[in-house]
């Protein structure tokens, strides 16, 4: 048995010892994060039951949140740009370095930053990178607001494969199609939201709201007055939350305190109320995937009700011929049955058609606020980005190609330092305001539809 009393050794042999697997080190560690590079591309973790890359290093390799995170965006970022395993592997760059850089890396840049980071600690690439990639210091008109969470800051305590997994492709850039920021936007995260236990039956909770959150607080408490004399906020939200949870199940999951049957329909997807409600009671509102383990899935999030027997082939919405799926796990069943080149070429037309139908609405939307109809299509297509977006999100990127125009027209400059929603006309900025107005009761019900549990979608 290994013995790890060191007390024998000289010092010169101690020091000489400690560098060597500190060498060592380096080296498994570039290797090992290759191979999760390797098994992330190939998506091994779902046959084991697995939603996540990130899950699978938490519940299979043990590994600790913070060092999974590290690990799997450092991988994500190395498929793109093989160099920086070399980099890690002789020490020049560390993961902390490599998790930095990865938001701003690209192929004209990428030897450039690696070389700035070289042998540099993690304040000293921060201070670096901050000359580099200047951040505006004027609030923009979308600060604060976030579809996704931000790539800097995800709650480590998220369950895995939810969409706060910190290595979901939302979050960790490489591999899968990630959220980047458009060219020339630097993103301004909000504080993150910290959930942790004080004992096994209390909670701390500490969260950053808007001021229209905290006046539906205050009314709340207001109208609760009676039932809550002392307006506390712990209550508040319990309360809160049983009305909403009631709302969800009832549109979600069709519940009802009434045992009564859908009416019959033709359509061919169509999942009746009373299948839905039993299929969720039996399988407890988790993932039923089993991998080739044992290891069930039993994810909780993004939940779709899956048909055993493929709609395609005949497959009916029966109590016994349906199961619960986590996105994941039914998109790997229907590659499974399909083939996963005829489900890439699914889903790629589908987002088309989406993207498409997405450009049109923002049009419509910019022809309302005045803006002609050629105009109005150069700047969507001037703010075109390459991953999904929500509506509001696009509306904006377009109002930001519109405003620097319109400055440029009118024969001004922008003044060093200051950034364009500082300098940006009255008449811009109005329409912003009545842009985000417009928009933002649609972008919720999308953001809503986006985070949906139990659906429909069964496999093509």
């Amino acid at each position: 048995m290994r013995t790890f009393k060191l007390t024998h050794l000289r010092d010169t042999e101690l020091l000489r010892n400690l560098a060597a697997l500190v060498a060592q080190d380096r080296a498994n560690t570039a290797l090992l994060v290759a191979y999760i590079a390797e098994v992330d591309e190939r998506r091994l973790y779902l046959p084991a039951g697995y939603s996540s890359m990130y899950a699978y290093c938490l519940g299979e390799l043990h590994l600790s949140e913070d060092a999974a995170y590290k690990r799997i965006r450092a991988a994500r970022a190395a498929r793109q740009f093989p160099r920086l395993l070399a980099a890690l592997a002789k020490g020049r760059l560390h993961l902390s370095a490599i998790c930095l850089l990865a938001p701003h890396l690209s192929a004209a840049n990428a030897e450039e930053l690696t070389a700035a980071a070289t042998h540099k600690c993690r304040s000293e690439i921060e201070h670096w990178l901050a000359q580099r990639f200047p951040q505006p210091e004027a609030l923009r008109l979308d600060d604060g607001v976030h579809p996704l969470p931000s790539e800097r800051y995800v709650p480590l305590s998220a369950e895995p494969g939810s969409a706060y997994d910190p290595a979901t492709p939302a979050a960790v850039g490489g591999g899968a199609p990630a959220r980047e920021l458009a060219p020339g936007r630097v993103e301004v995260p909000s504080p993150p939201t910290r959930l942790s236990p004080l004992s096994p039956e209390r909670y701390t909770i500490q969260v950053t709201i808007s001021a229209t959150t905290h006046e539906k607080l205050r009314y709340a408490q207001s109208l609760l007055g009676h039932s809550i004399p002392s307006g506390e906020i712990a209550c508040v939200l319990d309360r809160a939350l049983d009305a909403l949870i009631g709302q969800l199940e009832k549109r979600k999951l069709a519940a009802t305190s009434l045992s009564r049957r859908s009416r019959p329909t033709r359509a061919r997807r169509h999942i009746p109320a009373h299948v839905r409600r039993a299929v969720w009671e039996r399988d407890q509102g988790r993932c039923t995937f089993v991998g080739e383990n044992g290891h069930r899935c039993g994810g909780r999030t993004r939940l779709e009700f899956d048909h055993a027997d493929p709609v395609a082939r005949g497959g009916l919405a029966t109590v016994d011929r349906m199961r619960l799926r986590c996105r994941a796990h039914n998109q790997f069943e229907a590659e499974r049955v399909f083939g996963a080149e005829f489900m890439r070429g699914k889903r790629t037309s589908r987002q088309e058609r989406d993207a498409d139908e997405q450009t049109r609405d923002v049009v419509a939307r910019l022809r309302a606020l005045g803006l002609r109809a050629e105009e109005a299509r150069r700047v969507v297509d001037a703010s075109r980005v390459d991953h999904p977006v929500t509506l509001e999100e696009r509306l904006r990127l377009a109002l930001q190609a519109h405003r620097p125009r319109r400055m440029s027209e009118s024969g001004g400059t922008r003044p060093p330092g200051v950034s364009v929603s500082a300098t940006a006309s009255p008449s811009a900025k109005a329409i912003a305001k009545t842009a985000t107005a417009r928009v933002q009761g649609s972008d919720q019900e999308s953001a809503i539809s986006s985070r949906r549990g139990p659906s429909d979608a069964g496999r093509s």
